[in-house]
């Protein structure tokens, strides 16, 4: 092996640091070559994880570490959103125990690489594509295991639980989760409903928002909330509530 090579080598072990891998397309930009990559390969020196992505052999690589890459080498709009932002930042024991799904967000037609969709990370994956807010708002980064990855913040994984709702969630259970959201950060719930682009989770949010009367709820800023027109079904035989014109189950109303 060339000095040359060998020094591409030893770059590479310094990217796949353990939990991490790599793409095609990184090798390409550190000078690594399909015929260097499948050396590499034949070696041991490098184990596909799928078409496109690759890590050091015998390495246990998670999601996290997978995501990351998505992140950050590919520079690809993703993040974890909903009920797993919220387990991940504390909120796991608002909602069922049994959830073994990854909720993924994206802008609407972007697509997650076949890659990571198709290998089996223990979890059932969500990919919810959506332009129904701005999609560097309500973000932040966290680490898991050690490993740095970008999800939502409670202000906004709520409002992605309520996009998904009723269809993926239940309204009870998002009410529920709702309860313990008591220290949302006013300025940046009414960012996020200025500019959300879906009535019906504006709508629910303001109506669950009112009814719980957390804290917080008195200082958001509601004037240039545009809550459009029309009344808004989401239960069959359920209750008007005139104020915010939805129809919501008898159990949530009653709640």
């Amino acid at each position: 092996m060339t000095t040359q090579n060998e020094y591409k080598l030893k770059t590479l072990f310094q990217l796949l640091q353990p939990g991490y891998i790599v793409t095609t397309s990184w090798l390409n930009k550190i000078g690594i070559s399909k015929d260097l990559k499948s050396y590499y390969l034949k070696s041991g020196w490098l184990e596909a994880l799928g078409r496109g992505a690759y890590k050091k052999p015998g390495d246990q690589v998670e999601w996290q570490g997978a995501l990351n890459v998505i992140q950050k080498q590919s520079e690809a709009r993703v993040h974890v959103g909903g009920l797993t932002a919220l387990s991940l930042q504390g909120f796991s024991h608002y909602f069922r125990l049994s959830s073994q799904t990854m909720y993924l967000f994206t802008p609407a037609n972007a697509k997650l690489p076949k890659w990571f969709s198709d290998y089996n990370w223990n979890y059932e994956l969500f990919h919810k594509q959506s332009n129904f807010l701005p999609y560097d708002m309500g973000l932040r980064q966290i680490e898991v295991k050690s490993i740095p990855v970008e999800i939502s913040t409670p202000e906004r994984a709520i409002l992605e639980c309520l996009l998904l709702a009723p269809q993926v969630f239940d309204l009870v259970e998002c009410y529920q989760l709702f309860e313990g959201l008591v220290n949302l950060k006013p300025k940046l719930i009414s960012e996020l409903l200025v500019n959300c682009s879906s009535v019906k989770v504006k709508r629910l949010f303001l109506y669950m928002a009112e009814k719980i009367n957390h804290q917080w709820f008195q200082f958001l800023k509601t004037d240039n909330i545009d809550l459009g027109k029309g009344h808004r079904t989401l239960a069959n035989n359920g209750v008007y509530n005139a104020k915010y014109m939805i129809s919501v189950p008898k159990e949530l109303e009653q709640l």
